[in-house]
């Protein structure tokens, strides 16, 4: 049993470490995927009343927020303390209205990962443009990415190019590979 041991140790030491996760310094890359071009990048929300859609420009001009907070991967790491700019996604959906409780996140590239729309306002989601004071590099889905730090980090869809609200829950590319659809690091909601 000395895995419990040491993963008792682990948590008694930090305990803003979740279940079955461990501390990372660094900030791995497990993905690849599209280098979107700023000058015709656009970003997308829309509900089943209306659409909104922002160019590069236009998104840098909406009100901003820094966000201090940890990152959980489903693959175990987290991160502690990291630093973030961006804009709220309820700033996104201000003047929208919606009936529909889920939405779907896709990107450039054709990502898509699926979200209770409970999950995205009331201050818990943003679209991040900035890490650690410098542009969101593209390896961690710049130039922008939705950021969801209460979920596991693939919720954080990276190259964000909108995000659709649905009357009917529908899984993402990963929640169609196993994955939970839901993804509370707290729960470990790792897998289905």
């Amino acid at each position: 049993m000395a895995g419990f041991e040491g993963f008792a140790s682990r948590r008694q030491t930090d305990p803003a470490l979740p279940p079955g996760q461990h501390l990372e310094r660094g900030f791995p890359v497990l993905s690849a995927g599209p280098d979107p071009n700023i000058k015709v990048w656009e970003l997308q929300v829309a509900t089943e009343t209306g659409q909104r859609s922002w160019s590069w420009d236009d998104f840098l001009a909406l009100p901003q927020e820094d966000i201090t907070t940890d990152i959980h991967c489903v693959t175990s790491w987290s991160k502690l303390g990291t630093h973030w700019r961006g804009v709220s996604v309820d700033t996104l959906f201000d003047g929208l209205k919606t009936e529909q409780r889920f939405a779907m996140a896709r990107s450039y590239g054709g990502y898509t990962t699926n979200l209770p729309l409970e999950d995205l306002l009331g201050g818990k989601a943003w679209v991040m443009h900035t890490f650690e004071g410098r542009p969101l590099a593209s390896e961690h889905g710049g130039p922008a990415r939705l950021f969801v730090p209460h979920l596991y980090f693939w919720k954080s869809a990276k190259w964000l190019q909108g995000i659709q609200t649905m009357a009917v829950d529908r899984p993402g590319f990963w929640e169609n590979y196993g994955y939970h659809n839901h993804g509370d690091p707290w729960k470990e909601e790792r897998y289905a």
